[in-house]
């Protein structure tokens, strides 16, 4: 199986403008999600797909392999077909989000084994179990319900399950790490919005909607994704800490 890792990366951000090339520990931020995808053992390759010639340069100038894509898509999902639609070789697509730069490459080939010997599965995705109350009622956390399965059930801004009866049952995170069969992603592109995804502003609604199964694969990894300028000096402080142990490692 040919499994490609695309990594979007626009360079308009409203919180964070230029956000992919920012610094983090001395490479921009999308080399360094690149370097991380790379380690994946599963790959057959990363591309980064950009509507910036100066994001291509830098991930070209690192040594990596970019794509300009469109300016104009209205989604990531769009994106990602186009440049899906350029590797008609590639079996998986895994979508890992630019803004990345803590991606755990064992997830990445988790994603993709999930597609071993399953040839109705034509999506899945990651979740994360969170414990902070307030964190769960936050709407900017989308949660996710599954089946016994781990198929999901559903994806919502609201509290999911809601505790009416306190039995314990967990409240997962859903992270927004995407693999698809390439089939799927080019026609998944092209399904007309559909009223749940736009009620929640939730776009894997549309698949669900149409009937379709996403496997939602368990992980405890950390996950601190760069929205803000708060965010990118959390990051880069994770960064330090670690390159001072790899140093000390070495010693």
């Amino acid at each position: 199986m040919k499994i490609l890792c695309v990594i979007p990366a626009r360079y308009a951000s409203t919180r964070l403008p230029g956000k992919p090339l920012k610094d983090v520990a001395g490479k921009p931020m999308i080399c360094r999600v690149y370097d991380r995808a790379s380690q994946a053992k599963t790959l057959s390759g990363v591309v980064v797909a950009t509507d910036d010639e100066r994001i291509l340069r830098a991930v070209e100038d690192h040594g990596g392999r970019a794509m300009m894509t469109a300016k104009d898509h209205p989604t990531g999902t769009d994106r990602l077909a186009e440049v899906a639609a350029a590797y008609p070789d590639v079996d998986v697509i895994i979508n890992v989000q630019g803004d990345e730069p803590l991606i755990e490459p064992s997830l990445i080939d988790e994603l993709g084994r999930a597609f071993d010997g399953d040839d109705a599965l034509k999506m899945a995705t990651v979740m994360t179990p969170i414990e902070d109350e307030a964190e769960q009622k936050n709407p900017n956390n989308v949660k996710v319900v599954t089946d016994k399965n781990g198929c999901a059930l559903y994806f919502s801004r609201s509290l999911l399950p809601y505790p009416r009866n306190s039995v314990g049952t967990p409240v997962y995170k859903h992270i927004g790490i995407y693999a698809y069969r390439r089939d799927f992603l080019l026609a998944y592109a092209k399904m007309a919005p559909t009223p749940l995804e736009r009620a929640e502003s939730l776009e894997q609604l549309r698949a669900l909607e149409n009937g379709y199964k996403i496997k939602c694969i368990k992980t405890y990894a950390r996950f601190v994704g760069v929205d803000t300028p708060e965010d990118l000096a959390k990051v880069n402080e994770i960064y330090r800490k670690m390159e001072e142990k790899e140093e000390a490692a070495k010693s």
